[in-house]
């Protein structure tokens, strides 16, 4: 008996060290103390057993022993495994900084730490703009006038973009910028979002471009010259990166600048003669100013002994002579300016390149690191847009639209997707607020940024698919009155460029944070190629005691044991509490993949993505959290907040259940499948009841329903376009009043005491009235109410010509 009591507290003792990651001393403590016991009460066998277990545990894990044997084997070991990191993967991985998505990867998150990102709002200025501003230029927009009578936006809008400052977000006030935060731009957009094209003129500018490059990298003649002509407009910048062999592998770019001297203004300068043919760069077509990365060579030496300088980026007037621009692509669904450049031995100074001569070589840098922030605001923050404008427009159609004497929001079939359109919109709007705010505390979000841009851009899909399936021959036929068609065809746009999606999700989620969020990894990397064995010593070990703690901590969790301590209230906190736990069987199944695997898993992008999968659930589900925990949450936003968790940590848990059928070691993955699912998956999707409560919350006039499209255009001001939401608002405000006379009148009906012939709403409200079954009030609301509903179910129809571009080609089948 004292035997077997023995062995089980020193396996509890020796889990509670792991769980701490306490180090080797305590666990050498726990054997040596119980081995004692053991020989001094007579159980010598096992005493003896612990004491040989303490001298291993002294062996690998007391510092002064190990360097002698055992570090030295490892770091040999290591040497020949470890991939090898190309330059332009060192360049990225240094990009950036690491914040949550750090915790995450320890599989020990401290929440005190996101928490500590205070989110102080939008300023008073901020906040005017997103409320008066963006409405303005919402209300200038109609869809089909823009993405098929114009193909623009109308002149009148392009103006009073630049003259309120849309293009000078991110440029300080100093330059005649408005300094926004992140948070701000990322309210703007994703107001703006109405409209694709006009939330891409206005986001691509303050993106990726020549704006953030100058502000981070430009000299002060540079910036003092374009960053004022640039906020006000007087200057439209774009970027050209992507071209016919370079699109998602942005650094083999064929585009060429050999270092030669040419004549600029009359005089014989030192500069670069560039040969380029680029391909989908946005704003392109009306271009003032080329922002033009491209490959630098100095074949004759004129900088240097260095030929190959690398990847360098340059600004270039349009009119310089050589250079091609102003013709169109059309990107799908949706006529934002976008079109190809090319130029043929274009001759350009040296200090045209950005940050000037000594900046040459260093393009790759400048780009990944402000993509790091741009990935998260502009895409994300359109698709969180589109969401907020999704669950209004198809909350308030299915709620006027009724078949079988009922709306069809209270039909369980189209409340299936109201609630995924609802949660999906919930969980867009928290991460990219959350991300934002990070971003304004100094993060620059690396990992979360393809997180983000992956991740939302797919929400954005299902949304808009989700929203045309309620609205049904609504919004499949196009004209000025759908507002949902000409977004859902551009929604491919989203999941295209930045980064495209299947490239983000295989490739740079999980390959990116591996290294660089890895509290570890890039330190023994370093160690390596420093041959520091002191330094790999101390990462290698502290690596395997996370190994160690986060498998302990996953399957005593798993087990219900030892729930981790979370500061939020009862309904985050069982949420927060299976980040927790998912995190550390995540940070145990990356280090297996990766210790299994070595650099063939670079190869095996299905088991990274399901890696990258994992991680990205537990971040929304943790911006998810944080948002809850910032804000006063309104009646059913707990039952949209069950249903958002339960879908991320299913979403998770299915990515785990994945990554172990497909591991090639099978001992390795049903190992790692006992650890971290010890009692199996405890998460599936969210029960009918939270889908039916949410559907009926944003299929009403309701706080929820409000929350969710607040920061949208929902106001129809004298001279605007025609405002879908704001006529949709208005009526779910009356139809708590027309819905029971609805279900009166139709009783009515069933029961004969209605003419027969009486088929359409119209005719039985008058039916009613004459009946003596309505008072006259209701009458003349009814009568307002169902022509405004009509009018809202009607669809546009044209000429039989109308969609001819060559009318002398048009068959006209009834000769008459």
């Amino acid at each position: 008996m004292l035997e077997l009591l023995l062995i089980i507290v020193a396996l509890a003792g020796l889990v509670w060290v792991m769980r701490r990651e306490a180090g080797a001393l305590p666990a050498l403590g726990v054997l040596a103390v119980l081995g004692l016991i053991g020989v001094v009460f007579g159980a010598v066998t096992v005493g003896i057993l612990l004491w040989l277990g303490a001298a291993a545990v002294a062996a690998c894990g007391l510092p002064t022993l190990r360097r002698r044997w055992l570090t030295p084997r490892l770091f040999a070991a290591f040497d020949k495994a470890a991939p090898k990191v190309s330059e332009t993967e060192r360049t990225a991985l240094e990009a950036g900084s690491v914040a949550w998505d750090g915790e995450l990867f320890s599989g020990r998150p401290q929440w005190q730490r996101l928490l500590d990102f205070r989110n102080a709002g939008l300023s008073e200025e901020e906040r005017a703009f997103v409320d008066h501003q963006c409405s303005v230029a919402a209300g200038m927009c109609n869809a089909w006038e823009i993405a098929r009578e114009r193909a623009d936006l109308p002149p009148e809008l392009w103006e009073y973009l630049k003259r309120e400052g849309f293009f000078g977000m991110i440029i300080p006030k100093r330059y005649g910028g408005l300094e926004f935060s992140a948070k701000a731009q990322s309210a703007v957009l994703q107001k703006l979002a109405v409209n694709e094209t006009l939330m891409v003129t206005v986001g691509v500018p303050n993106s990726l471009g020549p704006g953030e490059l100058l502000l981070k990298y430009g000299t002060e003649e540079q910036k003092n010259h374009y960053l004022p002509r640039l906020a006000d407009g007087r200057e439209i910048p774009c970027f050209g990166l992507t071209g016919p062999r370079a699109g998602s592998d942005a650094t083999s770019l064929p585009d060429v600048g050999i270092v030669c001297r040419g004549q600029h203004n009359g005089q014989e300068v030192l500069g670069l003669k560039l040969t380029f043919e680029k391909r989908w760069i946005t704003l392109a077509p009306i271009a003032t100013v080329v922002g033009l990365a491209f490959r630098m060579f100095d074949p004759d030496g004129l900088l240097g002994d260095t030929s190959d300088l690398g990847i360098t980026c340059a600004l270039i007037p349009r009119d310089t002579p050589g250079m091609d621009i102003g013709r169109r692509h059309h990107p799908i669904g949706s006529p934002f300016m976008n079109g190809p450049i090319r130029g043929k031995d274009v001759f350009i100074p040296l200090e045209w390149i950005i940050g000037g001569p000594d900046m040459a070589g260093q393009g790759w840098r400048m780009l990944v690191e402000c993509l790091s922030v741009g990935r998260c605001i502009t895409l994300p923050s359109g698709a969180s847009g589109i969401g907020r404008y999704a669950v209004g427009w198809a909350g308030g159609f299915t709620r006027i639209r009724r078949q079988f004497n009922l709306p069809v929001a209270d039909m369980e079939g189209v409340q299936e997707p109201l609630a995924r359109i609802a949660a999906h919109a919930y969980i867009a709007q928290a991460a990219v607020m959350q991300t934002a705010n990070t971003i304004d505390h100094g993060v620059k979000p690396a990992v979360p940024s393809a997180i983000l841009k992956s991740q939302l851009t797919e929400f954005q899909r299902s949304m808009l698919a989700d929203a045309m399936d309620v609205h049904g021959g609504r919004t499949v036929t196009l004209g000025p009155r759908n507002y949902l068609g000409i977004a859902y065809s551009a929604n491919p746009v989203s999941i295209t460029v930045e980064g495209a999606n299947i490239m983000t999700r295989n490739l740079m989620i999980f390959g990116q944070g591996a290294i660089r969020c890895h509290p570890y990894v890039l330190d023994e990397l370093a160690a390596k190629d420093d041959n520091d064995l002191a330094a790999f010593d101390k990462a290698i070990f502290g690596h395997a005691g996370m190994v160690f703690g986060n498998a302990a901590r996953a399957f005593t969790q798993g087990l219900g044991i030892g729930k981790s301590r979370v500061p939020f209230d009862e309904v985050a906190a069982p949420y927060a509490q299976e980040v927790s736990r998912l995190a550390s069987a995540f940070g145990l199944c990356a280090d297996a993949a990766m210790a299994s695997l070595g650099s063939g898993l670079k190869k095996r992008e299905m088991l990274s993505a399901r890696l990258g999968d994992v991680l990205s659930n537990l971040y929304l589900a943790s911006m998810l959290i944080k948002q809850w925990h910032e804000s006063e949450s309104v009646e059913h936003e707990a039952a949209l907040m069950h249903y958002s968790c339960r879908t991320l940590l299913y979403r998770a848990e299915q990515a785990f259940t994945e990554l172990f059928d497909n591991l090639p070691n099978r001992a390795l993955a049903m190992t790692l499948s006992a650890v971290a699912l010890p009692l199996g998956r405890r998460w599936h999707k969210p029960q009918d009841r939270f889908t039916r409560d949410i559907a009926r919350a944003i299929s009403t006039d309701s706080a929820l329903r409000h929350k969710l499209t607040a920061d949208t255009w929902n106001t129809q001001e004298a001279g605007q376009r025609d405002n879908p939401l704001a006529r949709y608002n208005a009526l779910l405000a009356d139809s708590e009043r027309a819905e029971p006379l609805y279900r009166r009148i139709a009783k009515a009906y069933s029961q004969g005491e209605l003419p027969a012939e009486a088929l359409h709403p119209e005719q039985r409200v008058e039916a009613a009235w004459e009946a003596g079954l309505i008072e006259e009030d209701d009458a003349i609301f009814m009568r307002r109410f169902e022509r405004e509903v009509l009018d809202m179910l009607s669809v546009d129809d044209f000429a039989f010509d109308a969609f001819a571009t060559d009318k002398d080609r048009v068959v006209w089948h009834d000769a008459t």
